[in-house]
This record gives structure tokens, sequence and C-alpha cells, in this order.
């Protein structure tokens, strides 16, 4: 089915207002759709096979190669590619100086049955995750190291919102992700092999370059202000720490996690 292309320059088209609601989290869940931002973005979800439902461009960023790619697999895919302003560009995104492109997408509907654990070596966990540029950045560098995906735990900020999304730079898209509660979580990965590292500044921690990683390594960070509970930490199958040479004494969330994947992902590259 081949998809269409039309002009839209009217900040009162209903279809402009009805994308708009999509920077909402109860329009998004409504609609079951997200909104994406900016040709490298949109270019990372092509090439992972995703392509937006609603494709909207300005006249300007509409010439590039990439652009020009997105606009063909978009209408052979049956989406419509809509050309318009910057002005409802802007209207969209939310931003005073908007990319040249903005996708719709539909969202992901993944599941913890629906993950293959065996799929990849690493797989990062958040509980309580509130800040969207942690989870944005907690993405890509899941997909830096080769992550299976994200595995979001209990009340979590939306990771389809705009700043998540537009945090994650494309690895929204090459990322699994699900949201669950920490019970479900804790009897799925009990339900196979899986060792479950969690970051933890209480006892019976252990420098996290001092432990040897077993694979499928599933690495738990806990929320930005108040850490971990500490009965998820006890579940947890090693506990660790980073040294601290300064007055701080955490790491920012996503900064943590970081360095946990990478000390696993070096692990297994040794």
């Amino acid at each position: 089915m081949t998809g269409r292309r039309s002009r839209i320059e009217s900040l009162s088209n209903p279809l402009i207002k009805r994308m708009r609601l999509l920077r909402e989290k109860r329009h998004r869940r409504a609609e079951g759709l997200f909104l994406a931002e900016g040709l490298r973005i949109a270019t990372e979800a092509r090439e992972a096979g995703i392509l937006p439902q609603w494709l909207f461009l300005a006249d300007e960023g509409a010439a590039h190669p990439l652009a020009k790619a997105l606009v063909d697999a978009t209408l052979a895919n049956g989406g419509e590619v809509i050309d318009t302003t910057p002005a409802i560009l802007s209207k969209l995104s939310g931003k005073d100086n908007p990319q040249t492109i903005v996708g719709i997408y539909a969202e992901p509907k993944t599941s913890l049955a629906d993950l293959d654990r065996a799929a990849a070596p690493i797989w990062l966990v958040a509980e309580r995750l509130r800040d969207p540029g942690n989870l944005g950045t907690m993405l890509r560098t899941g997909d830096a190291v080769g992550a299976g995906g994200l595995i979001l735990l209990d009340e979590s900020t939306d990771p389809y919102g705009v700043e998540a999304v537009r945090a994650s730079m494309g690895a929204i898209f090459t990322q699994k992700l699900v949201q669950t509660r920490w019970e479900d979580f804790l009897a799925w990965l009990r339900g196979g092999e899986g060792e479950l590292v969690a970051t933890w500044l209480g006892d019976d921690t252990r420098d996290y370059q001092a432990v040897r990683y077993a694979a499928p390594t599933f690495v738990l960070v806990g929320n930005e202000s108040q850490g971990l509970p500490p009965a998820y930490a006890a579940a947890a199958d090693v506990r660790v720490k980073m040294p601290m040479m300064g007055k701080a004494d955490s790491l920012n969330a996503a900064v943590a996690a970081a360095v946990m994947a990478y000390e696993v992902l070096n692990q297994r590259r040794s």
C-alpha cells in the first residue's frame, strides 16, 4: 500500500491540533502514538526498520538525501508525508527553533514475555527513574554497549515523552523498552538465567571492578534522589558501588548505569 503526500499550512488544521496533543502523556496513551523530531533520530528509526505513520517536514529540510530516503520509505510503507511550515513544526515539537522533520510513530507494546534475555549480555534496569534526560541517556548507553534494552520499574517517567525521546538520540528505536512492576520483573528474572547487579551505597557492597559478572547481566540503578529501596537491593545477586573520591556520595543515575555497563562490556571484551 502506497501512502500519500499533502501540504498543510494552517495551525487550525484538525490533524495538527491532534498531533500537538501528543506532547501530553494522556493523549499519547490514548492514541498509542509518540512524537520524535529531527532527521538524525528519524534516520536511526528507518535504519532499524521503523517508519512513521505521519512525517511532517519543512521545505528547507526536504532536499537532504536522508530526508528523501525517509520520505520514499514512509510512502512505500503506507504512511503520510506532510509538507509544512516551521511554525507548525514548532507547535508540534514545542520548541521555538524546531528541527526540520517531525515523525509520529506507533508506541511499541513490549512486555517482559517478549524479551529474549539471551539476545544480549547486558540489560539495564531502572527503578522509579524520574528525569527524562536520564532515561534518554540510559537508552543511548544501552545502544552503545550493545545492551538488549531498558526495563523501567514502578512509576518511572514516560519514555515516550518528547524530552526523553530527544535525549535518546534515536536509541528509543534500537533498544527494547519494557515498563513493569518490581514484583513482576523479579519473578520473570528468576524464571531463567540472569544475574541481578544492584548499585547500592548500603552494607554488603563490593567494588564494582572486583566482581566478575555473569551473562546476562542485569544492571539495576535506583531513583535519582532516593536510590534503591533496601528490599530491592537485598534481592540482587550482587551489590556494588563505585569509589567516590570527592564530597559527593553518589553518581547521577544515568552516569552510574554507564559506568557499570562499560565495566561489564570490558569484561566481555577481555
